[in-house]
């Protein structure tokens, strides 16, 4: 019998061995993934590590809104488009559906006011959002590189317009690993209508140690599969049989020291085994007292989903979880593609995240955990000042805009109640404060305690890293 199959006969449901060997890329080949070859003198597994440097960030959540959110309906109002709402736009924008491009400016619909200490614009669509703006660092000149919602997706997640890259979550386990041993390193919280736009890629270690991916929990029992032993198992019976598998493990990894994933493997295996007891805990909101379930707006079917997540996310980032990310579906559950019928679909992707939103960071400040944990608010790419769509103005929308948008962090050292960067008259194009996605990258190892350009993974005889040699500072201005 080979040890593979002794394994899964005898606990596979145990230590959820189906699912890992599939989430390593054992049971079969990932579709458009090369193999790297790791350097010999490493060790990958993810027991805590101190950075380099002092750190101001342990942990990060990252509400990542795809789609692409209209910043000049929410963030960056622009009365010259509401001046000449309807008229032809005087200049040439970049479009990526040329045939429903009007060429007629679209001044937003909805009001704005000031917030806050600082002032900050908000539209009237995110009430709650404006209630903590002191405690927000906003991005208004994002440039995002590209129009294309994977390029987009890519470079938010991996500082790389292309797929195979490992996401920032993997490269924060690798350099720092995990507080908690009993939880994944890193979570990816998907929504209730299925997988998101690109699937696993958001979540993927690409060349990294897969030990490094993300981990995907269900808005659904049960959220993590498999973590159940089967009844004959329980108990005892269960702890004998890891104790021995500890045992062939180790005993393996001897046999095969050149391997060097494989010690990363057994760990993730015994991880599973720990989540069993740990896990269900940390996703149970049941003692979690009414105010606080009111403030995610648990008690609301429209802010129910995504406060739920929400909430689940500050839950595992005060029980040692590194890395969180809150992800849409793919069903236009949570739609900031405004293509068409904005004013009917922006109110609706508002209703359903505002409140969740603006509840994470309230928790998290009340609880101390913001002063050492990144929240970010922020999608692939902008929208433009031209109305996409027929004659009918209910049915208009805005198309992709690579050139501008609008981003926000609270905690981690950012500044709190900064406003940063600014657009042209039109909100067409950023033109002061200008951030891409690299500069963001480097930005957010900094506050970790680590050097974009230092953090390398070596593999057959080249070093890779975050940002990969391209143009990237770090954005001191936006620090405390």
């Amino acid at each position: 019998m080979h040890r593979r199959t002794f394994l899964s006969r005898i606990s596979a449901a145990s230590i959820a061995l189906p699912w890992l060997l599939e989430r390593d890329g054992l049971l079969a080949a990932e579709a458009g993934r090369t193999p790297v070859k790791p350097a010999f003198d490493a060790i990958y597994d993810l027991t805590p590590k101190a950075p380099p440097h002092g750190a101001r960030a342990t942990a990060m959540i990252d509400l990542f809104q795809f789609g692409g959110p209209s910043q000049m309906d929410l963030f960056d109002p622009k009365p010259l488009l509401t001046k000449r709402h309807a008229e032809r736009f005087p200049g040439e924008v970049s479009v990526g559906n040329t045939a429903g491009n009007s060429g007629l400016v679209f001044g937003s619909p909805w009001r704005f006011g000031r917030h806050g200490q600082c002032g900050m614009d908000v539209s009237e669509l995110l009430p709650e959002t404006a209630k903590i703006v002191d405690d927000l660092c906003h991005l208004r000149g994002m440039q995002f590189g590209t129009n294309a919602h994977d390029r987009g997706a890519y470079l938010a997640n991996t500082c790389g317009p292309t797929p195979g890259r490992p996401v920032l979550g993997s490269w924060l386990t690798f350099a720092l690993g995990s507080e908690n041993d009993s939880l994944p390193a890193y979570v990816s919280l998907t929504a209730k209508g299925g997988l998101p736009y690109l699937n696993e890629a958001n979540w993927h270690a690409g060349y990294l140690p897969n030990i490094y991916q993300g981990t995907q929990v269900r808005n659904a029992e049960p959220r993590v599969l498999n973590l159940d032993p089967p009844p004959h198992l329980a108990g005892q019976a269960q702890q004998s049989q890891l104790a021995l598998l500890q045992k062939l493990n180790q005993s393996h990894y001897q046999q095969h020291p050149a391997e060097l994933d494989l010690q990363a493997r057994i760990a993730s295996y015994g991880l599973a085994a720990r989540m069993q007891q740990k896990a269900k805990e940390a996703f149970n909101l049941a003692d979690e007292p009414e105010h606080i379930r009111r403030l995610y707006g648990l008690d609301n079917p429209d802010t129910s989903e995504y406060g739920e997540r929400c909430l689940i996310a500050r839950r595992l980032v005060e029980r040692g979880v590194r890395f969180v990310q809150l992800l849409h579906d793919g069903n236009g559950d949570i739609d900031w593609d405004s293509h068409g019928r904005i004013i009917k679909g922006l109110p609706q992707a508002c209703l359903r995240t505002d409140r969740g939103t603006a509840a994470l960071v309230i928790d998290l400040k009340q609880r101390g955990l913001l002063d050492t944990t990144i929240v970010r608010w922020g999608g692939e790419m902008g929208r433009l000042p031209t109305a996409e769509g027929a004659s009918d103005h209910a049915a208009w929308g805005r198309d992709h805009n690579g050139k501008a948008g609008c981003m926000w962090m609270a905690g981690g050292g950012f500044r709190a109640g900064l406003i940063h960067g600014e657009t042209d008259e039109w909100g067409h194009e950023a033109v002061d404060g200008i951030v891409t996605a690299e500069d963001w990258h480097a930005t957010v190892l900094h506050q970790f305690g680590l050097d974009h350009e230092a953090l390398t993974y070596k593999a057959d005889g080249q070093s890779y890293t975050l940002t990969d040699g391209k143009p990237a500072r770090v954005l001191h201005e936006l620090l405390a």
